[in-house]
């Protein structure tokens, strides 16, 4: 792995757990009732609860569909709902201390002003964050991580991605950035992905390019 010149991370569970805290199967439901049951997108596998993976891979279906910003508004009504008590991962607080400079920014499934007001929660700065976006394809696709790289300035190659989930390897390695997991449950990841056992432990890894 190179030396990167830009940290690229997850939000949800990799620096603040919001997932356990949002309520999924209520915007599965809200989404239900607004576009049917049959919406679905052929999406990887994650070690989420059955109502977030849906809930997600809806959102993906829906990408250039007139009914998409009605259908993220729902879901972000639960998603805000639950920052007041998210989590911080361990580690969090020393971020910045271990990135020594490095640029950063954050590429999420959350929309933008989630993913700030949950980082602002949270004492957490970011230079760029990317987040759910009508104009940009979601994860699994690599648009976010090559969109947060050019707003840094650096090539998408010269960056690392961390992340916790299947969602966010796909991603990497769609835009090709490298990329370090930081598994919450032994399912995360299959053979061959790096992955480190926290979140510090993966920065370092990244910025040391080891």
């Amino acid at each position: 792995m190179h030396h990167p010149r830009a940290i690229l991370f997850d939000l949800d569970r990799t620096l603040v757990d919001l997932q356990s805290f949002t309520d999924y199967a209520r915007a599965l439901q809200d989404l239900t009732d607004l576009v049917g049951a049959g919406v679905h997108a052929e999406v990887p596998d994650a070690d989420w609860d059955a109502p977030t993976l849906s809930t997600m891979a809806i959102l993906v279906a829906l990408a250039g569909d007139s009914r998409w910003s009605e259908a993220s508004d729902l879901v972000a009504a639960h998603e805000r709902a639950a920052i007041s008590r998210s989590v911080a991962m361990p580690g969090l607080a020393r971020i910045d201390e271990e990135l020594r400079g490095l640029p950063r920014a954050v590429v999420t499934l959350l929309p933008e002003t989630v993913a700030r007001a949950t980082l602002h929660h949270h004492g957490i700065d970011m230079d760029v964050i990317v987040g759910r976006d009508p104009l940009i394809p979601a994860k699994p696709s690599g648009a976010g991580l090559v969109v947060a790289a050019q707003s840094l300035g650096v090539p998408v190659d010269q960056t690392v991605m961390i992340g916790d989930s299947s969602w966010d390897h796909a991603a990497a390695m769609d835009a090709g950035a490298a990329f370090i997991g930081v598994p919450v449950t032994e399912h995360a990841f299959g053979p061959g992905v790096a992955v480190a056992p926290s979140l510090l432990s993966a920065l370092r890894r990244a910025r040391d390019g080891s």
